[in-house]
């Protein structure tokens, strides 16, 4: 039996176009569908695949009617392939029923691979170039080692407080506090001033270290 399936988005031109063709072509039984979503939301194509049996034919106007990426198109294929179940493509003349067809469609089961490799390949490189940077992956910390390193040097000068640092670099106190464990810069020891005039300053460096006990 030969299934036609037509799918129209919602910015798409009329489907009659897909439809006459599919007619044209001899499907006996064309599926049609709107939709918008992923595959995994198309009802129509989920029954028509579903009905489709060994010996069937499925149709359709254009590749990009079926699927909207390559790897969902070779799944989608392989899928038929395993059920014995011929696959044709009229705008691109593709027919996996044919030597040629079947061919073409090897060919873009290596490029999806190789698609997916290439993504893989990237994804390790850029994390490797983030951990070469100093980050991990994921989200990027507020306050980067460099910034741990600045903060931990001016905290060093007992008349400037920790809430002078964590304004500097636009963040909180918790947040510095965290980085600066975090890099092993936690317990920095504060000395006070005997400089007259600085009794704010020294009052205010107290409080910063009783409130991080």
């Amino acid at each position: 039996m030969i299934i036609g399936y037509a799918r129209v988005s919602t910015q798409d031109q009329n489907p009659q176009l897909q439809l006459d063709a599919l007619g044209a072509a001899g499907c006996e039984q064309v599926f049609h569908e709107k939709a918008t979503g992923k595959l995994r939301e198309r009802v129509e194509l989920t029954a028509c695949l579903r009905s489709m049996r060994k010996g069937d034919t499925l149709v359709v106007w254009k590749l990009d009617r079926l699927a909207r990426s390559l790897k969902d198109l070779v799944e989608i294929i392989h899928d038929l392939d395993k059920r014995e179940i011929g696959f044709r493509s009229l705008t691109e003349s593709i027919d996996t029923t044919s030597a040629g067809g079947r061919l073409v469609f090897h060919l873009f089961g290596a490029l999806a691979e190789f698609e997916h490799a290439l993504i893989q390949e990237r994804t390790k490189a850029g994390l490797a170039a983030a951990r070469a940077r100093g980050r991990k992956g994921g989200r990027k910390p507020s306050l980067s080692p460099t910034d741990v390193r600045k903060a931990a040097a001016m905290l060093a000068d007992p008349l400037i407080t920790k809430t002078e640092v964590a304004s500097h670099f636009g963040v909180s106190r918790v947040t510095l506090n965290a980085a600066l464990a975090r890099d092993g810069y936690s317990g920095l020891p504060g000395t006070d001033s005997g400089a007259a005039g600085k009794t704010t300053k020294r009052r205010s460096k107290a409080k910063d270290q009783a409130d991080d006990q």
